[in-house]
């Protein structure tokens, strides 16, 4: 184990022996580590004791293991100078698995303990090529049993619809529905053991957080599918494998550049569009309003006082205030609104198609957000103990847009002149433009923060 998550050199106090006190693992929360632990635990016991039950692997199931881990460890090298591009700029942690592949080709061929084993080898090895020190091995571990649990499940599930196990049973005139069965259960048994994971470490998380998003879902739908092909073609004749590996390279270039595109627009720190990104968007938007009878506004928002919780408390606690107010904003409009951060505490909403859509309608929608913000509470752990920061308010103006759409930096200087007239008369106010330019007082009234002594929630 790293002595941190910075990828120091292992230190060996005893030599072969670990020391067990240095495990990042320990400064989770402890339902996490008890979930963590379980997760291991259950994994190793359900491979031990299939181990003592199966008896001896046959000639053929070893020699499909084989194929399955060499062929999987090939890929590993031949894309994991992709893949570890692909790791470093993933805007989401959830990381859909492109090994999949290999795990349930395995799962289909093998038995559930050799399935669970391959599983592991392969993942283990891809960690090592692509991802190093990079992730807290504690992590490694619990991502390589969730995806040896999952094998081991979906083997399982196809040795009791096919009736006995090995590869000629579950590839034989009722092929689609064993592997349809073997599928469901991979995905839905990986995809339990992380969102658990997610929704015990970060409480109040989304559902897409938890289980991702509908692309990579698909993602990891088409890796199955792969898989399950894969297996087909071992079966057959293993020469037909390599028809599948050049649609395999090419799928891992297309998710890396998937990965790029949301990185260059992506604000990295609270996941919103980053300005550029919303400038680009939100002039098509506009350019759309002449074809359409729904109308459009423009807000600017801008936090008040959040240089006192940068200066006070530190700048990874005023990231944590960021995303905090960057996941407000998304909360209190809909999918179709582009919400971007125009950089520092500043953001900047483009909204369309309210029911109405007069001035009043859109001004709701800014008294709503501000009130969100008022009423914002932000817990941000540190060694002392959960730090919560509370008293935020937020300064919008905003501007509808003409029916002609209008230019896009007219708006934005119209909305920012209103925000200046919400600064100028005290802060924590909403103004719809047009407004006249004004000097910024300063304004008594700033953050608060309380701290609560005791473990990190």
């Amino acid at each position: 184990m790293s002595d941190n998550d910075q990828g120091k050199p292992w230190r060996f106090p005893v030599p072969g022996v670990l020391s067990l006190r240095t495990w990042t693992l320990w400064s989770l929360p402890p339902s996490l580590v008890i979930s963590v632990i379980t997760v291991e635990v259950t994994i190793l016991s359900l491979v031990g004791l299939g181990a003592m039950s199966a008896g001896l692997p046959s000639d053929a199931e070893i020699r499909a293991g084989v194929l399955v881990g060499v062929l999987g460890i090939a890929h590993t090298e031949a894309v994991r100078n992709v893949e570890r591009v692909r790791r470093r700029v993933m805007v989401e942690d959830l990381h859909i698995n492109l090994g999949s592949v290999w795990f349930f080709a395995g799962a289909v061929l093998l038995s559930p303990t050799l399935a669970a084993a391959c599983t592991a080898v392969v993942h283990v090895h891809l960690w090592w090529r692509a991802d190093g020190a990079r992730t807290p091995l504690y992590r490694q571990i619990f991502s390589t049993s969730s995806l040896a649990m999952a094998s081991f499940a979906a083997s399982a599930a196809m040795t009791y619809a096919a009736g006995s196990v090995g590869s000629a049973a579950r590839l034989g005139q009722d092929i689609v529905p064993v592997l349809v069965l073997g599928m469901l259960v991979f995905a839905t048994v990986n995809t339990a053991l992380v969102a658990g994971a997610i929704a015990v470490s970060s409480p109040g998380s989304k559902i897409e957080q938890l289980v991702g998003d509908w692309d990579e879902n698909l993602l990891e739908l088409t890796t199955l599918c792969l898989g399950a092909l894969t297996a087909a073609a071992i079966v057959i004749n293993p020469w037909l494998v390599g028809f599948a590996i050049l649609p395999l390279l090419m799928l891992h270039r297309a998710v890396l550049v998937r990965h790029l595109r949301e990185a260059a627009t992506i604000d990295g720190k609270t996941g919103l569009l980053n300005a550029a990104a919303w400038h680009t968007q939100a002039q098509r938007a506009l350019r759309r309003v002449v074809r359409s009878t729904q109308p459009r506004a423009v807000l600017v928002l801008d936090l008040d006082h959040f240089k006192t919780v940068n200066d006070t408390h530190g700048h990874l606690a005023g990231d944590h205030v960021l995303a905090a107010v960057a996941g407000a904003l998304r909360d209190e409009v809909r999918d179709r609104d582009l919400v971007g951060r125009f950089g520092g505490e500043e953001f900047v909403v483009l909204l369309s198609g309210l029911q109405n859509g007069g001035d009043e309608e859109f001004e709701a929608v800014a008294e709503r957000i501000r009130g969100r913000i008022a009423s914002l509470r932000v817990e941000i752990p540190t060694p002392d103990g959960p730090l919560t920061v509370s008293g935020l308010s937020i300064s919008v103006g905003g501007v509808v847009c003409p029916q002609d759409g209008g230019d896009l930096q007219d708006l934005l200087q119209i909305a920012d002149t209103a925000l200046y007239a919400a600064k100028h008369a005290g802060r924590n106010m909403v103004r719809m433009g047009p407004a006249r330019h004004a000097s910024l007082p300063r304004v008594a009234g700033e953050p608060s923060v309380t701290h609560q002594r005791g473990p990190a929630q």
